[in-house]
């Protein structure tokens, strides 16, 4: 996939008014992970049990408030998979999970943040 060029973030890393960074591939293994590629050569990579566990959803973001697993749940099928990815407009990609999940939305922005270590202290 090719996403659009990057655009400029404010210090807090957010761009309420422009398109964020979006990576130029995303490659999704629907057995092991999602490798993202990002245009400045930069590679993120995430395990699907990473994904899963930090949905971004409300549901799962409650669960995580109260201290309640998010995945695995009694019953869940193993191991987890996903079913289907879809890329959700210009700004981040949304995965059916084999659990039945559908509802989390991960930002390019919060993405990237999971995996960019910020500048050298």
């Amino acid at each position: 996939m090719v996403a659009e060029p990057p655009a400029p973030r404010k210090p807090d890393g957010s761009s309420p008014h422009r398109t964020p960074v979006a990576p130029d591939q995303v490659e999704v293994d629907r057995e092991t992970g999602v490798t993202l590629t990002w245009p400045d050569g930069g590679r993120s990579v995430f395990a699907l049990d990473e994904l899963r566990v930090n949905c971004p959803c409300a549901e799962c973001r409650g669960l995580r408030g109260r201290g309640v697993p998010v995945w695995p749940k009694p019953g869940s099928p193993q191991p987890l998979r996903i079913v289907d990815a879809e890329l959700v407009g210009a700004w981040g990609v949304s995965f059916e999970w084999n659990d039945g999940h559908t509802t989390g939305i991960f930002s390019w922005e919060v993405l990237r943040a999971w995996d960019d270590p910020g500048p050298p202290t």
